[in-house]
């Protein structure tokens, strides 16, 4: 009985909670922290880059629409033969064979476009801020998902050492039960008892082994490494409002999805701008240098020179342009109502990950509350049983609940840590600056300054 105890008592809370906080990994003083898990996540997870991507692909809409305001040159060459036989009275028949040939330059320029191109410039504008506000958001979900990924291997780990201390327990429990039986201390019933308890809990090992490795599979799609050695996971509730109404002032004003949107509609209304000016003058110069030889003449040499102002008036075009008008300005309209649609989906994440995060503060009270008792009750029902007043089957329940209760309050501690980084992922905050995480923060303004401004060139700032 001796070593029966000592397996049951030897694994209590504080075991639980290291297992739990450390994760049985390996020793603290070489663990990988949280936030060097984070900070892997933020420099090399493939969603973010990709989003980064995005936005570099989205600066190029500027130059794109400036280019409106710019020249447009196009040169021209050309080069033939022709053959011109001439035959007139009194004159005879003549054949002149010529090459005729030529290049010239014409240039476009835009004077008035009915303010299209400053419409489009700063719609595009409002784009490349549509899109870092997507690239924060982006940034929020990708280290959430990465703490969400290394709070549950802790939280998986932890229960697997559970379950396998639990069937080691009831391996040594069935033992006794049939050493017992064998001197007739019990009945073959008890026996029948502790065998089916103890492959329960080894069904529930193998799950928990299979649940393991799921979280190590998706640890390694967030973080982009395998968990080795992983450190303790803290929650971050210094870096939280202070109030539930706090915590909504702050997302319903900065959280970048809201701000994502808000720049959509900006855009789409500049859309309906761009748009309408296409039925509208435009005014324009264009000027044309051109070089003919052997026009009409063997040995002929002709240039020309021309400026002329252009007046363009669109009268009607079949209807098209009206209707990309209306569908432009229903389009903004949609882009409104899509603001209302994620202020409401904001407002109602910060609910709902604040009362995640006060029930688990709550259920861990409770669930290390359950644990002293489920302990004390264990070890009384063992004695209790040792002289007779309790049964195998009271030893084995109290076993099964003291197993629950410490996976209750393993998974309510993972439960905390992940609802804080999920309320500052609620209110717009979650970010490498706010965590201050050791890693090169991403500049998406650098891109925009390199590639605003270009007039040609097609390799990126990247040297692609």
């Amino acid at each position: 009985m001796k070593r029966h105890k000592d397996k049951a008592s030897g694994f209590g809370l504080s075991a639980v909670i290291a297992l739990a906080i450390a994760g049985g990994w390996a020793a603290p003083g070489k663990a990988q922290t949280m936030d060097a898990a984070l900070a892997r996540a933020y420099s090399a997870n493939p969603t973010l880059n990709a989003q980064r991507a995005s936005v570099r692909a989205t600066d190029e809409n500027v130059p794109q629409a400036l280019s409106g305001y710019r020249p447009r040159i196009t040169a021209s060459a050309d080069i033939g033969a022709s053959i011109l036989d001439t035959n007139l009275p009194g004159s005879g028949a003549t054949t002149s064979r010529l090459a005729p040939r030529g290049a010239g330059v014409q240039i476009d320029q835009n004077i008035w476009d009915s303010g299209r191109t400053r419409s489009a410039v700063s719609q595009s504008e409002s784009q490349v801020l549509g899109a870092r506000a997507t690239l924060r958001n982006t940034e929020q979900n990708v280290l959430l998902d990465a703490a969400t990924s290394y709070m549950n291997v802790l939280r998986d780990t932890a229960i697997l050492e559970l379950n396998r201390n639990n069937v080691e327990v009831l391996e040594e429990q069935l033992r006794q039960t049939r050493d017992r039986f064998q001197v007739g201390e019990v009945t073959r019933t008890d026996v029948a008892q502790a065998e089916a308890r103890r492959s329960s809990a080894q069904s529930q090992a193998i799950l928990a082994e299979s649940n393991l490795k799921t979280s190590v599979a998706r640890y390694r799609q967030n973080v982009g490494a395998e968990p080795r050695s992983l450190a303790p996971g803290r929650p971050i509730e210094n870096l939280l409002p202070k109030s539930l109404p706090l915590a909504l002032q702050h997302g319903l004003t900065g959280h970048p999805a809201i701000i994502a949107s808000l720049h959509g509609v900006d855009a789409a209304e500049l859309q309906v701008k761009v748009t309408e000016a296409d039925l509208y003058p435009v005014v324009g110069v264009r000027g044309l240098v051109q070089q003919r030889y052997d026009s009409q003449l063997f040995g002929d040499n002709r240039m020309s020179a021309s400026v002329v102002g252009t007046l363009t008036i669109p009268i009607y075009e079949g209807g098209q342009v009206y209707s990309r008008t209306r569908q432009a300005k229903e389009t903004a309209g949609q882009r409104r109502i899509e603001v209302d649609t994620q202020r409401d989906t904001v407002r109602a994440a910060i609910i709902s990950a604040w009362g995640g995060l006060e029930a688990a503060k709550a259920q861990i009270t409770a669930a290390q509350a359950q644990v002293q008792a489920a302990e004390t009750a264990l070890a009384g029902v063992r004695e209790e049983a040792k002289v007779g007043q309790r049964t195998t089957l009271d030893v084995l329940n109290a076993q099964q609940e003291l197993v629950s209760a410490r996976s209750s309050l393993v998974t309510a501690q993972r439960d905390r840590v992940v609802a804080s980084y999920a309320v500052l992922s609620a209110v717009g905050k979650l970010s490498a600056q706010t965590l201050k995480l050791k890693a090169a923060v991403y500049d998406s303004r650098q891109h925009y300054d390199q590639v605003k401004g270009l007039w040609w060139g097609t390799q990126t700032p990247d040297g692609r």
